[in-house]
């Protein structure tokens, strides 16, 4: 056993195997062909006429483009794409002015950097085009750019709309496809759930990950739909009978956990139906009803669970085969828009003003890109820019670890070197750039999804051999990016995380305690104070929010385990607690869905208890770091219809108390 302990000690820690750990994720071909045509056809154009480096400057920006194209609906390619590329020629022109003015220029991009920072909490276009406008000035202000001032952003913004141009074409043909397919996986995923649901032998975990599935994919399905919705003049019938279809997989997810909790076996008819649904939603409009094969009425030897399902999957069939949609008044509004939606331009210009979250990032990337900068005007590195660039990739707000980052950073950047070694090393400059270029641009969108060390394995040659049109260093542009790297990895780690306490600080027990109180209101909005409930379509919203919240701490779970210690272990000292929240959410729900199909209403007094205790929990939660003692008291019969709710709003209580 002694002999096993240095082999032990080498293993590599459960941080750094999180994030080297591909994403399972399928290859996006049309974004791979997308990304090939646009980063090489400028390339092409430009060696055609004997300007590479024009070209180069134009296929940098469809690089960028390509980084940005990651939205499914056509509308919100336009956003995500265009409007991060204005912010990305006004970020050239801004650092191509300031380029060669010394101690002028630091504090040029400085100040972009600020700005840059504070746009970037603001969402997520705003977010791709802060990153835009600090990236094009720092290229501006490091790399002596060919032609007129203008040239420059005119010639990056053409290449980013390249890729949007490509994106839109097949809008004529597949307009409205990728929201009737976020809502046919929507119900596939559902039929996942009932299977996981209604099986006996199913354990938690499978039946967990199911419903964290359906919840990701009704989020995604609802942000399609709604953006659509608020981009389309008048009411589109087609429109309309989507929204409606999926506001109707309300009430199948709802009974899942009825299935669950009390072990009511559901027929296998119900999901197959729902993958039937699926497949006609996936079809879109067409004449021939949706065979559901499923009996009119459900044997008596079954139970609320699956009489719920039967029911609502009958509705939704009749919703999608209704000839005048039009008829469902407000349908579309009955669970609320996506947070995302409701933000203005005013309203979040000036949250973000007087955000101290927004000035506190501001300011650290501020200050990286300072130093960053500083540096190198202080000692001798060629082609500086390299290391700012590195600091801003690392300090991204919304990507994840800013530790992760800078290890994944400093790995993809290495990985990445080696394969632009090889290229430069054995490829002559010239013709040979634009296949070259052309075949590593298809790793961009297949990487990607993988992760970030990933997707910056991909993006480094094509950076590297771009460059390479630019300055013609050839082979020597490789090691000198490296150290550059690592000097940006370094600065970001130092003065970008270790020197900010609130790094070190999961921010998921907050959150929880946010979503613990938000649970004790939709039990309060679920039973009322006579315990019969209020508006069902303010119970929906509530649901609905209630777990889009906790699929964002599962999210930010996810992140804060790819930390070192002691973060990534305060984290996993939470993951209990976020399983307990979400059981105590589907046991509310479970609790209203028997109400609906029979069982006696509980008395109000007993869901007050229900609402005070959960209260107690999340002013616990927000007092200490984790694990704060609170017993439980519960005074309601043994046979009411809380009486799973308040099983498990105990055991949430007890996963919280400290341990012996």
């Amino acid at each position: 056993m002694r002999r096993r302990a240095p082999l032990a000690s080498l293993a590599p820690p459960d941080w750094l195997v999180r994030s080297l750990r591909p994403q399972p994720a399928p290859v996006p071909w049309a974004a791979v062909a997308r990304a090939a045509v646009a980063i090489a056809l400028p390339l092409a154009i430009g060696t055609a006429v004997g300007h590479p480096a024009y070209g180069a400057l134009a296929s940098m920006g469809a690089l960028s483009g390509v980084i940005g194209d990651t939205a499914d609906a056509y509308r919100m390619r336009i956003l995500n794409i265009a409007v991060p590329q204005l912010f990305g020629a006004l970020g050239v022109t801004l650092g191509s002015l300031a380029h060669g003015h010394g101690w002028a220029a630091v504090a040029a991009v400085t100040v972009i950097a600020l700005v840059s920072g504070m746009m970037s909490t603001i969402g997520a276009v705003a977010s791709v085009s802060g990153l835009l406008l600090l990236l094009n000035a720092v290229i501006g202000a490091g790399l002596p750019l060919p032609g007129a001032w203008w040239l420059a952003p005119a010639l990056m913004t053409g290449g980013g709309l390249l890729v949007l141009v490509l994106a839109l074409l097949a809008w004529p043909l597949r307009s409205g496809v990728p929201e009737r397919a976020a809502v046919a996986a929507a119900y596939r995923k559902v039929a996942a759930l009932l299977e996981a649901a209604g099986t006996e032998h199913t354990g938690e975990d499978a039946y967990d990950e199911a419903r964290a599935a359906v919840t990701a994919q009704l989020n995604q399905a609802y942000d399609l739909v709604l953006a659509r919705r608020a981009r389309d003049h008048g009411r589109s019938p087609d429109l309309v009978r989507l929204i409606a279809v999926l506001n109707a997989i309300t009430p199948v997810v709802e009974a899942a956990p009825v299935a669950h909790q009390y072990g009511e076996e559901l027929p296998p008819e119900l999901p197959e139906a729902a993958r039937g649904l699926a497949a006609a939603i996936a079809r879109g409009p067409d004449d021939e009803p949706v065979a559901l094969g499923l009996p009119a009425e459900l044997p008596e030897a079954y139970g609320a669970a699956a009489r719920a399902v039967h029911q609502a999957l009958r509705h939704a069939a009749d919703t999608l085969a209704d000839p005048d949609p039009l008829t469902a008044v407000h349908a579309d509004d009955r669970l609320g828009r996506p947070a995302a939606l409701r933000v203005r331009a005013r309203r979040a210009t000036r949250n973000v003003m007087l955000s101290g979250a927004s000035w506190r990032y501001g300011l650290r990337l501020a200050l990286c890109i300072g130093i960053a900068q500083s540096l190198v005007s202080l000692i001798d590195v060629p082609r500086s820019y390299w290391v700012a660039l590195t600091v801003t990739f690392v300090l991204k707000p919304d990507f994840g670890s800013v530790f992760s980052r800078a290890v994944m950073r400093a790995l993809g950047t290495a990985a990445g070197l080696v394969v632009a070694a090889a290229v430069l090393s054995a490829v002559d400059r010239g013709w040979w750039d634009v296949p070259v270029v052309l075949v590593l641009a298809t790793l961009i969108p297949a990487l990607t999804p993988r992760g970030y060390g990933y997707q910056t394995a991909a993006i480094t040659p094509v950076i590297l051999l771009l460059s390479d049109v630019l300055n013609h260093q050839g082979f020597g542009l490789v090691l000198p990016r490296l150290l550059d790297s690592l000097i940006g990895c370094a600065i970001a780690l130092v003065a970008g995380y270790l020197l900010w306490p609130e790094s070190w600080h999961t921010r998921i027990g907050d959150r929880l305690a946010d979503a613990v109180a938000d649970t004790a209101e939709y039990v309060e909005c679920a039973f009322g104070q006579d315990g019969s409930g209020g508006d069902p379509a303010a119970r929906a919203r509530m649901r609905r929010r209630l777990y889009r919240d906790l699929s964002d701490i599962r999210t930010e779970f996810q992140r804060a385990l790819t930390e070192p210690p002691p973060m990534g272990a305060r984290a996993a000292a939470w993951w209990p607690l976020v399983v307990a929240v979400e059981r105590i959410a589907d046991a509310t729900t479970a609790a209203r869905v028997r109400i609906r199909h029979g069982a006696s209403a509980p008395e109000g007094a007993e869901a007050g208890e229900v609402v005070r205790q959960l209260r107690e929990l999340a002013a616990a939660l927000r007092e200490v770091e984790v694990l704060v003692p609170v017993p439980v008291e519960f005074t309601g019969p043994k046979d009411s219809v809380l009486e799973p709710l308040r099983q498990e709003v105990a055991a949430a209580r007890a996963i919280a108390s400290p341990r012996p």
